[in-house]
């Protein structure tokens, strides 16, 4: 067990890449705290980890807020005593060409997958931060993020933001002991995805030498390993998950 007894603080865990990434850390040993703004998802996932004999707690947050935030943190030392891995996979899409884009469009990306990462990681680097083993904070970005997308500057936007607060924390926090780092997946099969025309992901898949989309185990295998003591020489890095689409 890579992660074993180490404490995870997973938000947008409620489905997709958050679910699996919460099922896959608990697998590995980790106890786990399940963020998500849907209570009902957060109870699910929670169960589905208690099932396999792990240790998981659920946490209701809108990390939008500020406030929020800060209770969501607040309840995972609480319970936990420690965080020792953050990953901040909460986001959202909401797509437009340019020249239809509304500056509601713009803003509410914005606020979920940019603001909301620098509000999860702030608080949650206090708490690494006097740690003796300090601990892990994992960034969700994007190839749209490093290579753009038709229909998607906010988006895109934002995702290229993380990879750059993920290299300027690297650069912070080493001396505290805490590692940051990203992971850019490629087109991955999840509800996020499922709004996407068929065939635009018919030509990403065939794009790929692989020959498939992702799947959320792919990504979350990802997390696992640099969020493990396997990748403590790793920090400022960003990790490609995209099966070789833009090759």
């Amino acid at each position: 067990m890579r992660l074993k007894d180490k404490v995870a603080l997973i938000t947008g865990a409620g489905r997709g890449i958050g679910e699996t990434t919460a099922i896959k850390f608990a697998r590995e040993g980790a106890k786990v705290a399940v963020a998500d703004l849907s209570r009902e998802s957060v109870e699910e996932v929670v169960g589905k980890i208690k099932a396999l004999g792990q240790e998981a707690i659920g946490l209701t947050v809108n990390v939008t807020d500020s406030e929020s935030v800060k209770k969501m943190v607040e309840d995972t030392v609480k319970h936990f005593g420690r965080i020792d891995v953050l990953v901040n996979n909460a986001g959202i899409t909401d797509d437009a060409q340019l020249l239809k884009m509304t500056e509601d469009q713009w803003q509410k990306v914005i606020d979920v997958n940019l603001s909301g990462v620098f509000k999860c990681s702030q608080a949650v680097a206090k708490v690494m931060a006097e740690q003796e083993k300090g601990g892990v904070i994992l960034n969700a970005s994007s190839l749209v993020g490093i290579y753009g997308n038709f229909g998607q500057t906010n988006y895109a936007a934002t995702k290229w933001g993380v990879i750059g607060m993920a290299k300027s924390w690297a650069k912070e926090l080493g001396r505290k002991k805490i590692r940051v780092n990203a992971v850019a997946p490629g087109f991955i099969v999840t509800p996020m995805t499922a709004k996407m025309p068929e065939n635009v992901l018919e030509m990403m898949k065939g794009k790929s030498p692989l020959g498939r989309l992702g799947y959320p185990e792919d990504i979350a295998n990802a997390y696992a390993f640099l969020a493990s003591d396997e990748a403590s020489f790793i920090t400022g890095a960003v990790l490609s998950v995209d099966g070789g689409v833009v090759l």
